[in-house]
């Protein structure tokens, strides 16, 4: 089975987690990469308002084709209770294309569920989903077992 995952982080504790999972599924991993520059405290700020109102923005070319791939984990961190917009980008960028997904996230809170409810909005109803804290992934302090079985 081909596998990839595709994952944004603005602080690098997604990124950790999705470099876990391809290592542990033999994955290709594909980062998205948004235009919009939400670095530093204006970049937090400018990523919570895009959030909110669900703004599609533009993305660096990726170099892998979702098509290509059996399952697709597709990843990225909670922004203001939403889910990031540059994952909520890629998956509309990519509407219709995937066979299947798993959706992870990470966030400073536990309230995910309104979060993958969105994601599957914009793409397919995944096989199985994962939310961890960032304290959580910053202490290795998770199983992955269940979720990429």
């Amino acid at each position: 089975m081909k596998t990839l995952v595709a994952y944004y982080s603005r602080t690098n504790i997604t990124k950790k987690l999705a470099q876990d999972i391809a290592g542990k599924t033999n994955a290709d991993i594909e980062e998205i990469i948004p235009k919009v520059n939400y670095q530093g405290k204006l970049g937090f700020a400018r990523g919570g308002k895009d959030a909110i109102s669900e703004k599609i923005i533009d993305l660096e070319d990726t170099k892998r084709d979702v098509e290509d791939y059996d399952v697709v984990y597709v990843g990225g961190p909670l922004w203001a209770g939403k889910t990031s917009t540059p994952v909520i980008s890629y998956l509309k960028q990519n509407e219709g294309k995937f066979k299947s997904v798993k959706f992870f996230m990470t966030a400073g809170s536990t309230d995910f569920e309104n979060a993958f409810a969105q994601m599957e909005k914009f793409s397919i109803k995944p096989l199985k989903t994962m939310g961890l804290t960032t304290k959580e992934v910053k202490k290795d302090d998770y199983s992955l077992d269940s979720f990429i079985e």
